[in-house]
């Protein structure tokens, strides 16, 4: 199991009676490795809960907040995101530490997000008051949901890496991609020039994690597009209920259109590399350096 001591408080205690009712689980077969889902699946739940949640409360906004009401649909959007964020912090389910991050994300998404809407390449609904030129200021609390899930993942299923590629090399790679979100509407897109530069500095790198009692590995590529793709199945439920709306989609919603993960795939490691300079990558114990006096601390790599 992944090192308690880098649980909240709730999630000890919680970790605590899972381990009870697992005490008697099966170490090899089919059982086994229908428990090691299970975790991994109510693992991955856990650490979507800020987004999950909010999500929840863009549709519920869709469905049934009144029209005309006094208070505006996008500010009630923004007061319940904080105080989503709120409830989360003061009921200690996210450390002060992960809350730097999620305020990072907040403050670049937000940033994005002014310029993006300036440019036309999405639009909001222009009522409340909560708001930043176009920009509704629940706006950044989605960027913000992407960040509370990558550090909830990175300690709970305690991610190590293999050949993790030099801090500064993924910084200028992560500062490329940010700016090719802004400048290709002005000068040849670099997207696929980028995405190569992804693939050659990460291809290497393998990502251990556990569930449960065993460790398992994946290409750390794979994980990305998976993330990348989770995000845009989320959007499409975002725009869907008109959290905010392509310009394609303003004469009626459709799905967004696939060439988007390209997209997400680049903001993923964005947002990797902003969680790697809070957490910097481990490597897995059996690769850790053990010089005398060392302690197990992360090294930069």
């Amino acid at each position: 199991m992944p090192d308690r001591r880098s649980f909240t408080p709730v999630e000890a205690r919680i970790d605590a009676v899972a381990n009870r009712l697992l005490a008697g689980a099966p170490t090899s077969g089919a059982r086994a490795r229908a428990v090691e889902f299970a975790v991994f699946v109510l693992k991955q739940a856990w650490a979507c809960v800020f987004g999950a949640a909010f999500l929840v409360v863009v549709l519920a906004a869709k469905l049934w907040y009144p029209d005309g009401a006094a208070l505006a649909r996008n500010d009630a959007l923004t007061i319940a995101a904080v105080l989503i964020q709120v409830a989360m912090v003061a009921g200690r389910l996210e450390t002060l530490r992960e809350l730097r991050v999620v305020v990072l994300f907040h403050v670049v998404g937000t940033v994005m997000e002014l310029f993006k809407t300036d440019v036309g390449s999405w639009m909001y609904a222009a009522d409340g008051v909560l708001r930043l030129g176009g920009v509704p200021l629940y706006s950044g609390f989605m960027y913000a949901a992407v960040g509370s899930y990558m550090v909830r993942v990175y300690r709970l299923f305690d991610l190590r890496f293999s050949r993790y590629p030099r801090r500064w090399l993924t910084a200028v790679v992560a500062a490329l991609v940010y700016v090719n979100f802004f400048s290709h509407h002005w000068i040849v897109d670099l997207r696929w020039g980028l995405v190569l530069a992804v693939v050659v500095l990460w291809g290497r790198t393998t990502m251990h994690f556990r569930f449960f009692r065993g460790t398992f590995r994946m290409p750390l590529l794979l994980a990305f597009a998976g993330v990348a793709l989770f995000i845009w199945l989320a959007e499409n439920i975002a725009t869907y209920a008109g959290a905010w709306l392509y310009p394609s989609q303003v004469g009626g919603w459709h799905p967004v259109d696939a060439s988007k993960l390209s997209s997400w795939f680049l903001l993923m490691i964005v947002s990797v590399v902003l969680v790697t300079w809070v957490y910097p990558p481990r490597r897995p114990d059996a690769e850790e350096p053990t010089p005398q006096g060392s302690t197990g601390h992360p090294v930069d790599m």
